[in-house]
């Protein structure tokens, strides 16, 4: 087996892709993702969407031939998914989501500002439920997806992380459904040998104490740098010596 460097294939959130002041682009050294490959020697690939839950990382991965490619060169996959699922979701997704097509154009504007100031005040009236996804939903999704990855590449490996916390005031500040999820998250990883990440123990002091973006959701620099330290960490000792020879039942099909 020899050593190369190694290749990280992130599925994720836009706490992977926003800084302190919105989006960047996927190649930004300064996200999260390219901070860890960066540590390791190696290179990210993101695959990841505004809101994306675990559910949306499933979909990416049976639905995207990119994604199917990428999955044949990675080294480690990363599900840094979950975060949004513990959000407060007032309206059903369908419908949240759904706003977008509206037309004609002035109705879909009233309609999404509507949405936006109902949702903290709703979101505090029924304290964070129902949550954006069901805890139950999350930990399937995840469970899927891992179980596809081991059928595909037996030998790849695979982490996650658990949720991480916000401040944000277009929520209410609520999350409700974090704990839960949490606790479900962690049993899972346990019990199918998945290392996660413990997001909130590495950067919660920098979003509860206003260090991130104003938004209260998303990180700034210092906090991407923390989450790329740490997940770098962990992925180490997995990907310490990774060789460009699998065996070949992990170099055919795609997940799904």
């Amino acid at each position: 087996m020899s050593e190369r460097s190694p290749r990280l294939l992130v599925f994720g959130d836009s706490l992977s892709f926003h800084g302190p002041e919105g989006g960047h682009p996927a190649d930004d050294p300064r996200l999260w993702p390219n901070v860890a490959a960066h540590a390791l020697g190696g290179s990210a690939d993101l695959v990841a969407g505004a809101g994306w839950t675990a559910r949306d990382a499933w979909w990416a991965m049976i639905g995207d031939p990119r994604v199917w490619a990428e999955l044949h060169r990675a080294d480690v996959v990363v599900l840094a998914v979950g975060s949004m699922d513990t959000l407060p979701s007032p309206l059903p997704t369908y419908l949240r989501t759904g706003l977008r097509y509206l037309r004609p154009d002035p109705l879909r504007r009233v309609a999404r500002r509507a949405y936006l100031a109902a949702q903290p005040v709703l979101s505090v009236a029924l304290r964070g439920r129902p949550s954006v996804l069901p805890t139950r939903l999350t930990v399937r999704y995840l469970d899927t997806a891992v179980s596809a990855l081991r059928v595909l590449r037996p030998s790849l490996p695979v982490v996650g992380w658990l949720p991480s916390v916000h401040r944000a005031a277009s929520y209410g500040y609520v999350q409700t459904a974090r704990p839960r999820t949490t606790a479900a998250i962690a049993s899972w990883a346990a019990r199918a040998d998945v290392p996660v990440l413990d997001v909130p123990a590495v950067v919660a002091p920098h979003v509860l104490g206003g260090h991130g973006n104003p938004d209260g959701m998303h990180w700034g620099w210092e906090g991407h740098a923390a989450i790329g330290a740490a997940m770098a960490e962990l992925i180490r000792p997995l990907v310490t010596r990774v060789g460009s020879a699998a065996p070949d039942a992990e170099r055919l099909g795609h997940v799904g």
